[in-house]
This record gives structure tokens, sequence and C-alpha cells, in this order.
């Protein structure tokens, strides 16, 4: 039996024997031509399959008033990514807009300067959003273009887990500026940061570095430290992806109790030592920007 040979000619597969025969697959149509292309000829194929690749993705287009995004990310859920980004003091000071997961009132957030918009705000608390993958992307893009954001220096986007759909088209539709990722130290965490971080290299978002949530506790009573997801996971993905880590913020019963209130621990508690953790990575993250007025 001769060796069959897979071929993709302009979006047409086929089949091909030693012998030169075609075996059509899925309707497609293709022609095998039994001498080498000349290279002019190489040179137009490039060329005709770069224009078919380009035709189905869609220009970057920026965001009215906005100068800056930021997207936090971790690749997947459960390591506390959306209540390091629900802090919303975190880029306050630089003149932030914050998207929260959780409802809160809004007296409060304009008293934060913070301008925030989230799917949470638009569907009852209990109702789930069950939707197929256009009507996500049709509302992604209502969130990020038809929201009167006003004049901002950052919108920070807080990302759903994953390495899908929806990371894929808010790095396709907008301009980036740069991802940070969230993760624990725990190795199952980690595995899932990296992807994340991989991904956003693809697609050529810039990666600030990595957040280690979760990184410590301290019991409250005799002051010992313990490391209940290990220890410095975070800090060894970072080496092997040439990063580095922004900061660490503790496990502590405070930032827990203060996110279910609706007040964040930067509001409620701005001269805690969590507080400032999360104060100190928004340092490290406005370090590694580029000036809102380039």
């Amino acid at each position: 039996m001769g060796i069959w040979q897979r071929l993709l000619l302009f979006g047409g597969v086929s089949l091909r024997t030693g012998g030169g025969a075609t075996a059509p697959l899925g309707g497609s149509r293709a022609m095998v031509c039994g001498r080498q292309l000349s290279g002019a000829g190489s040179e137009t194929l490039k060329q005709r399959r770069t224009q078919i690749m380009s035709r189905g993705l869609p220009k970057q287009k920026p965001i009215e008033g906005v100068k800056q995004v930021i997207v936090v990310a971790s690749g997947k859920g459960g390591v506390g990514k959306s209540t390091t980004a629900v802090q919303g003091h975190w880029f306050a000071r630089c003149g932030c807009v914050w998207t929260f997961n959780s409802k809160d009132d809004e007296s409060e957030r304009k008293s934060g300067i913070i301008t925030d918009m989230s799917m949470g705000f638009l569907v009852e608390e209990s109702e789930p959003v069950v939707w197929r993958g256009l009507m996500v992307m049709s509302a992604i893009e209502k969130l990020l273009r038809q929201v009167d954001w006003g004049q901002l220096d950052y919108l920070v986007v807080d990302m759903p887990p994953g390495t899908g759909d929806v990371q894929l088209s808010v790095s396709q539709n907008i301009p980036i500026t740069g991802a940070v990722i969230v993760s624990t130290p725990q190795d199952i965490a980690l595995m899932d940061a990296h992807k994340g971080a991989e991904m956003f290299r693809r697609v050529h978002v810039p990666v600030l570095g990595l957040i280690q949530n979760m990184s410590v506790f301290q019991c409250p009573k005799c002051k010992h430290k313990t490391h209940i997801f290990g220890a410095d996971g975070a800090r060894k993905l970072a080496q092997t992806l040439g990063l580095e880590v922004l900061g660490d913020i503790p496990l502590h019963l405070n930032i827990r109790e203060a996110s279910d209130t609706g007040q964040p621990i930067v509001f409620s508690q701005p001269e805690s030592d969590e507080a400032k953790a999360y104060l100190r990575i928004a340092v490290e993250v406005v370090r590694r920007l580029p000036s809102p007025s380039e």
C-alpha cells in the first residue's frame, strides 16, 4: 500500500497516494500538481493563505476614552482571582476602572472613584447565565463598547477561568496593555496558570507577572504560619516562564469577610497588612506599564 498524504489547499482537504490519485474529503476539492511549485508560485500560495486566514480575524479597535487595558486571569476557577480583582483600590489611585463580578452599593463604588460594569448588575442574583458562544461574545462586546466609561487611564478586566472563546475574543478585539496571572501555590492551580500565561503569549499580550494568592495562613492566636497550599509554587512557575512574582496575598479571614459584605479590605481596612499587600502589587503592576500619556 502506498504512503497516504494529507493536503490542505485553500481550505480543501484531500488524500493522495504515492501514485498521485486524489480522494476528496467532506466534499472539498483539491488539485494536486505532479511537480513542485516554483519559487514565485510558492510565494503566491503563502500570500493567498495569509489572506484567507486573516479574513475571519477581527481587527483590534481601542475602547473610546480608555488609554490602557489590563486583564486579570488565572486559567482556572477557585484561586481567588475575582477576590483579587474586586479589590477596587488596587488601581483606584491610578484612576482605574474595575469590572466587578459581584454587586455592591453604588454610592460605595462612586466614593472609591471606580466605575464598573458586570453581568452581575444585569441579572438576578440567583439567575444563571445559560448562553451559547455567540451570545457570550455579543455580551462581551456590549460590556466593553456600549458602556459610558468616560476618560480612563486604565480599564481592568476580570477574566473568566479558562483559555477559550472569551479570552481569545477579548484579546483579538481590543488592544491589551498587559495580563496579570493569579494563582495559588498549589500544583494543580499552577498547571492552569501556566496555560493561561502561554495563551496570552500566543496572542501577543504581554504578561506582566504572577500574583501568588493564599500564599500563607497565620494563626490569629499563636501566630504560627502554615503554607496550606504549598510554598513558593508561583515563584517556581515564574522562573520557568521568565516572569516575576508581583506579590503575595495571604489566606486571611478578614479578606473573605470584607469581600462578602461588599466592602473590600482595601476600602474597609486600608491600613491593614492585607490591604497593603494589594497596594504593593498595584505599584508593581503600574511600574511595568507604559505611561498612560504615551
